[in-house]
């Protein structure tokens, strides 16, 4: 990997499933020749269960021990974990900027109606996620505020970038 000459960057793509994370962290991953994480992934190349909380959060655990030695060395780490809540976004906030990294968030979204449509064309899922799922995310995730955005550097690529529908 080549640095970015702009120094550590931890790159946070957040959003629910269908959102169009992976796409736009694909995308990031090229444009800016970075490292990209993503537990999915990692979870079906072992051909474990993506619904196994416990294993998920070993991976991801895994993967952010990998991305603060990339960081270290002064390489682009995209996280494409999701990261629903608050506090797991500020935690690797922090943590990347202890090592001195930038690090930008890309929030990511669509209506219930467009996640559930993309997740069914995708039939990535088994058993198939049902749409009464998509409606109970809603109630969990929390999006980044304004005041939460404002507490990350600018993107080097500024969204919105063209994601698939």
């Amino acid at each position: 990997m080549e640095r970015t000459g702009t120094g550590s960057r931890l790159i946070i793509v957040c959003g629910l499933p269908g959102s169009g994370k992976t796409t736009l962290a694909k995308l990031l991953e090229t444009r800016l020749r970075a490292v990209r994480f993503s537990p999915d992934e990692w979870m079906d190349a072992l051909s474990l269960n993506l619904w196994e909380e416990e294993m998920r959060g070993k991976i991801e655990a895994l993967q952010w021990k990998f991305a603060q030695e990339l960081l270290a060395l002064g390489l682009t780490v995209i996280i494409e974990w999701g990261t629903w809540g608050r506090t797991e976004r500020d935690a690797l906030r922090l943590g990347a900027r202890a090592l001195g990294a930038a690090v930008e968030l890309h929030y990511v979204s669509a209506p219930a109606d467009v996640l559930f449509d993309r997740i069914q064309r995708r039939g990535l899922e088994n058993p198939p996620i049902e749409r009464d799922a998509v409606s109970r995310w809603f109630e969990i995730f929390q999006a980044p505020t304004p005041d939460e955005i404002a507490l990350f550097d600018k993107p080097l690529i500024a969204a919105p970038l063209p994601l698939e529908n």
